[in-house]
This record gives C-alpha cells, sequence and structure tokens, in this order.
C-alpha cells in the first residue's frame, strides 16, 4: 500500500463518520460537512502527487476535474432517486463528496454497494421493527400503481405509499458501500 491512502484513508473515514452519527441523531447531513469535504478532497486530489486515485494501486491523486466529475457522477447518480422522494437531498451530497474523493469509477462502484448495503439495511429495519410485512405491502401497491399508469399511458412515474414505515439513515449506507469499494480498491477485499 502506498503512502497516500494512509494519509488519506483516516479524512475520509471521519468525514463519513460525522455524516453517519449526524444522520442517526438529527436524520440531517449538515451541508457544511459535505462542502467541507469536497473542497478538502477537491484540493488533496489537485495538490496530491498524480497516480490512479487515492484509494488505488498505485495510490495517487486524479487532479481536480476528475474529482469534479466524481463528485458530479456521485450527485447524478442519486438524483433521480431523490426526484422519486426515496432519497433525502443530504444523502445526495454525500455521495456527490465521496465521488470527489473516489472519482468517476469509484463513485460508480460505491453507489452499488451503497445500494446493496441501502437494501440490506432496510431489510434489518424491517425485521428489526416489526414491520416487513408493510414494506412488502407497500411495494406491492407502488409496483403495481406504477405498471398500471405506465400501460394506461400516464407515464412512468412511482407514487410514495400512503403509509410509510419510517426513514433509513441511509449515510450508514453510503459509509458501508464507500467502505467497501475503498477495502475493494486497496486489494484488502
Amino acid at each position: 500500500m502506498d503512502l497516500q491512502a494512509p494519509l488519506t484513508l483516516p479524512v475520509l473515514a471521519a468525514l463519513l463518520l460525522v455524516a453517519v452519527v449526524c444522520d442517526l441523531l438529527a436524520r440531517r447531513i449538515p451541508n457544511a460537512l459535505v462542502v467541507s469535504g469536497m473542497l478538502l478532497g477537491l484540493f488533496i486530489q489537485s495538490v496530491a502527487p498524480s497516480g490512479a486515485g487515492l484509494f488505488s494501486q498505485p495510490a495517487g491523486a486524479l487532479g481536480f476535474v476528475p474529482a469534479l466529475l466524481g463528485g458530479l457522477l456521485g450527485l447524478g447518480l442519486f438524483l433521480p432517486i431523490y426526484a422519486l422522494r426515496a432519497m433525502g437531498a443530504g444523502d445526495v451530497k454525500l455521495l456527490a463528496m465521496v465521488g470527489v474523493w473516489l472519482g468517476t469509477t469509484g463513485v460508480a462502484y460505491a453507489a452499488l454497494w451503497t445500494l446493496l448495503a441501502g437494501g440490506v439495511l432496510a431489510l434489518v429495519a424491517a425485521l428489526w421493527t416489526g414491520a416487513l410485512r408493510q414494506v412488502l405491502g407497500n411495494l406491492r401497491v407502488m409496483l403495481t400503481h406504477t405498471l398500471v399508469k405506465a400501460q394506461t399511458g400516464g407515464g412512468f412515474s412511482v407514487e410514495p405509499p400512503a403509509r410509510t414505515t419510517g426513514r433509513l439513515p441511509y449515510a450508514v449506507a453510503i459509509a458501508c458501500g464507500t467502505s467497501f469499494e475503498v477495502l475493494r480498491s486497496l486489494g484488502l477485499l
């Protein structure tokens, strides 16, 4: 492992940990945290020696433009989920911050692992709270409504259920997905 990852990994881990704690306690991810994480990531990506990525082999900065593109891709990947009202804006911005640190390829994989972690988190939460029956019922109603609306020319849109089962602190899933991708990139998984 190059020297770059041991120096930058604790910084990204600390940013994600603060986001998780804020999301768990207040169900919000502060904009100041996300913006400062983005600016710090852009700075590091701009001044560190060049390489394949901060958490890749060989480690090194991607540069300002690739880091910015990673942030934009992170924003774009979760923006449709936000538009469907299935995710909060803070979660979308947090993945954009992750994109600055990981670049386009890394954030694409991190988003995939995040969605998988979010699914597991949702199932665990539904089982823990005894709401699995309600979750499955909501899913059935949403899918049925969407399919009927699409087939009758009403377009493709997903309406949220009338009775929800709660809101997940999705920063947990983002932190898990990002951690998995960083460890995978470093060759530790």
